[in-house]
């Protein structure tokens, strides 16, 4: 009589035999599939024809001749330095009041750090209500908010209005309409 260890090992064989019989028994027919893809591959790249459409002929260069070499330079800095001392001479009427007055506290922080929380009315006067960080500040028509010289044109119950002063890729200074929405979030927080 066979013991039972002895019996279970030769099943345990029985069974990898059986397993490593069957495996190859797969890898036949994956290969037989593969050799029709291969020949099929083979015939699609013997029919394919690349279609390449020619280039146009190169146009013929023709120089210029440069009829400007008796004038002034215009990239030389004794130029520049010429329109540097005009435009100096003539201040831009939109920054001059700006720069003359004495700045609000608001004006040296970005509008990105502020958000409108509320307004109030008082007297007849709209005040918006600004939050910086924990801070809360009373805005009105009038006043200056932001480093680009922006003053507040438009108080609502829902914005605020700012027209700002930026300097264009000229050195020119432009003004910017702005507006900033009262955020619903930071006013539900605060209740």
């Amino acid at each position: 009589m066979i013991g039972r260890s002895a019996f279970c090992a030769a099943a345990s064989v029985l069974r990898q035999t059986l397993l490593l019989s069957m495996l190859g028994g797969l890898l036949v027919a994956c290969e037989a599939e593969n050799q029709d893809l291969q020949a099929w591959m083979a015939l699609q790249r013997r029919e394919a024809k690349p279609r390449v459409q020619s280039l146009a002929a190169p146009k013929k260069f023709e120089p210029v001749p440069y009829a400007n070499a008796g004038q002034v330079d215009p990239f030389s800095s004794q130029k520049l330095s010429v329109a540097i001392h005009q435009q100096a001479g003539q201040p831009n009427s939109l920054r001059s009041p700006e720069s003359n007055r004495p700045k609000q506290p608001l004006e040296s922080l970005p509008l990105d750090a502020m958000s409108m929380v509320g307004s109030v009315n008082k007297a007849g006067v709209a005040f918006a209500l600004i939050k910086v960080d924990k801070q809360l500040y009373q805005v009105r028509l009038g006043d200056y908010l932001g480093p680009n010289f922006g003053r507040v044109t438009r108080v609502t119950e829902n914005e605020l209005g700012l027209r700002e002063l930026v300097q264009d890729a000229a050195g020119e200074w432009t003004e910017r309409a702005v507006t900033m929405q009262l955020q619903e979030r930071a006013h539900e927080k605060a209740r």
